[in-house]
Parts: structure tokens; C-alpha cells; sequence
């Protein structure tokens, strides 16, 4: 199994806050909350979803550019402080 990280991005966007993913926001990995915390969970599930659906489509999982995203071969638990 391997793991995967994507750098994403929460910022205000007036009374909301918007989140999106550089490396998957072609695929449309971008979303909202009216809160940073709801925002940055919603931006996890947006792109679990994109990524399940690349797997189960055969597509490659983008590995770039090289600050958006790391690629281990093993097992690992991201932390958000």
C-alpha cells in the first residue's frame, strides 16, 4: 500500500472559507465551508473521493509538482495542527 499527500489550501472568501487542491484541482478538488475547520473537511473528502475514483479508473494518481504532493511506500497517518 502506499501513501499519498496533497498540500491543499483553506483561505477566507468573504463570509465563507474556500478550499482546494493544487495537484487535483483539474479534477475539481476544490469546496467551501462556513467554517476553516468544515472547509479543510471537506477539501480531505473531496479528495478521497477523487483519488478513489482515479484507482478505480486505472488513472494515475498525479506525483506533482513535487510540493503539492509526497508519495511514501508505506503506511502513514497525516496530522493537521
Amino acid at each position: 500500500m502506499k501513501t499519498y499527500t496533497f498540500k491543499v489550501v483553506v483561505e477566507p472568501d468573504e463570509d465563507r472559507w474556500h478550499a482546494y487542491c493544487p495537484a487535483l484541482h483539474h479534477y475539481g478538488a476544490a469546496t467551501w465551508g462556513t467554517t476553516r475547520e468544515e472547509a479543510a473537511k471537506h477539501i480531505q473528502e473531496v479528495v478521497q473521493i477523487i483519488i478513489d475514483e482515479l484507482s478505480e479508473d486505472g488513472t494515475a494518481i498525479p506525483l506533482g509538482p513535487k510540493e503539492d504532493v509526497a508519495e511514501f511506500s508505506d503506511e502513514r497517518v497525516a496530522v493537521s495542527v
